[in-house]
């Protein structure tokens, strides 16, 4: 997989390195240069390998130029407090896009796997209220944006783990280890907002887990193959548009 895609992959470990490099030493004009190519790298590398011939690719290309979106807002923080609320919601856009392309899949054969999704909606519920309960006290008038952040992606979550049995093996695994490093990048980023804004290192660990989580849910997308026997009835009824 590595060496398939090993010019891009150069290419985005380039990126992530001199990221967290350029973080590390308070480099901030080569931040500012570096950020917006974290996305746009991954927009480019899923049009050139896809075509965004089917619904599932285009939505997420479509959550990854809101991601890139995020991504500049945040940069702007020192200029306007209120950009980050804008980013929130870029990002907010952003994994609704990609919950609705894991969605297309789960649409394929959704009487699959009753099990294991009934395990993803209770370990995600649990955790994202547990989380949620647990830095309330902090949020002040922040509490609704957040609340609402938390729910919708801890769906992307459950939509990433509904996948299975459904796609590749090697897509799911890819894209569900990717919404797991989202979960784990926000949660972190929350708590060095509005819990401990002096927590070491916390913006390196939120970059380099957002990093990761956008390049392997962007790969699984490359990667993506659907397990139907016949995709045609499922077409006709205009479930699937691959």
């Amino acid at each position: 997989m590595l060496k398939k895609h090993l010019k891009f992959n150069l290419l985005f470990l380039l990126i992530f390195l001199l990221y967290i490099l350029a973080d590390l030493t308070h480099q901030t004009t080569l931040l500012y240069i570096l950020k917006p190519c974290i996305a746009l790298s991954l927009l480019i590398w899923l049009y050139i390998s896809t075509r965004l011939k089917g619904r599932f690719h285009r939505r997420i290309f479509t959550g990854l130029i809101f991601a890139m979106a995020g991504d500049v807002l945040l940069m702007l923080v020192w200029k306007n407090e209120s950009f980050f609320m804008y980013g929130l919601i870029a990002f907010l856009i952003c994994h609704i896009f990609y919950t609705r392309a894991f969605y297309l899949d789960f649409l394929s054969a959704p009487e699959l796997d009753k099990k294991g999704a009934r395990i993803a909606i209770l370990l995600c519920a649990a955790l994202s209220i547990t989380y949620y309960l647990f830095i309330r006290a902090h949020l002040g008038a922040m509490k609704l944006p957040v609340l609402a952040y938390t729910i919708i992606i801890s769906i992307m979550m459950m939509m990433a783990a509904f996948r299975n049995q459904r796609v590749n093996s090697l897509s799911f695994k890819l894209i569900l280890a990717g919404a797991v490093l989202f979960v784990i990048s926000d949660g972190v980023l929350a708590w060095y907002k509005f819990v401990d804004p002096n927590l070491t290192l916390a913006r390196t660990v939120v970059m380099a887990t957002y990093m990761a989580a956008q390049y392997l849910i962007t790969l699984g997308a490359v990667e993506r193959q659907l397990l139907l026997k016949d995709e045609r009835d499922l077409k006709g009824e205009g479930i699937l548009k691959d």
